[in-house]
């Protein structure tokens, strides 16, 4: 089957969780001050919405977050809809980690939807996203119940999928593939110069992002900051 000949049962239902953006991306502090790097995280987690909206393989985009700036954006601009939720701290090691919650959240969201949807979660930091690289992703991902796709160090995930229904494990953090690997997420076969792998903790990495092409809303504001 060809992408452009996608059936509506093969098409995706994609989650993107999104902290509220000032406390997002600390990592980023050092090269941008607090309000740049709020910016930032915006701009590079709408152009991921657009890129997944963008692609052939996907039904409809549920973006959870609390960020009222982006919940704004979201739905007009986009056609997805956002779901506010908390990023209170988790007071119990024991507990999901907040992105975990809000990301159980999301995918509560899709079943609602659509209860045997094919449903992925795919965060929102990975800017240079191509949605023809996403389309591949999810075209692998169709053959597996659960999967997930590794970003560019292999240590992170960038994508999270459960194909028809498929429960998935979100456990998203340090050392997260290994983690989705350990509960049963089967790694896809993404190539390494997939957009798809290139997410955005470090300032190396926007570097690395800079070079693949960034999505339009990051390359105007990296413009403006640097201009």
């Amino acid at each position: 089957m060809t992408i452009g000949a996608v059936s509506d049962e093969n098409r995706w239902v994609i989650v993107v969780p999104v902290k509220v953006a000032s406390a997002g991306k600390t990592r980023l502090a050092g090269a941008f001050d607090s309000r740049a790097r709020t910016a930032l995280v915006r701009a590079m987690a709408l152009d991921t919405v657009d890129a997944a909206a963008a692609a052939a393989r996907v039904a409809r985009v549920l973006v959870v977050t609390a960020d009222p700036v982006i919940v704004e954006a979201a739905g007009p601009a986009f056609g997805v809809v956002a779901e506010p939720t908390p990023n209170e701290p988790t007071p119990d090691a024991a507990q999901p980690a907040p992105l975990n919650r809000a990301i159980e959240a999301g995918i509560a969201g899709a079943r609602r939807l659509v209860p045997r949807a094919s449903v992925a979660v795919l965060l929102g930091d990975v800017p240079a996203l191509r949605p023809a690289d996403l389309d591949v992703a999810l075209g692998l991902a169709d053959d597996v119940p659960r999967g997930f796709v590794a970003d560019a160090d292999g240590s992170g995930t960038t994508l999270l999928t459960g194909s028809r229904g498929a429960d998935l494990s979100p456990r998203f953090g340090v050392g997260s593939a290994a983690a989705h690997a350990a509960c049963g997420h089967a790694p896809l076969d993404v190539s390494s110069s997939s957009t798809l792998r290139r997410d955005v903790d470090v300032p190396a990495d926007l570097e690395a992002v800079a070079a693949l092409g960034l999505g339009r809303r990051t390359v105007s504001l990296l413009e403006r900051l640097r201009g």
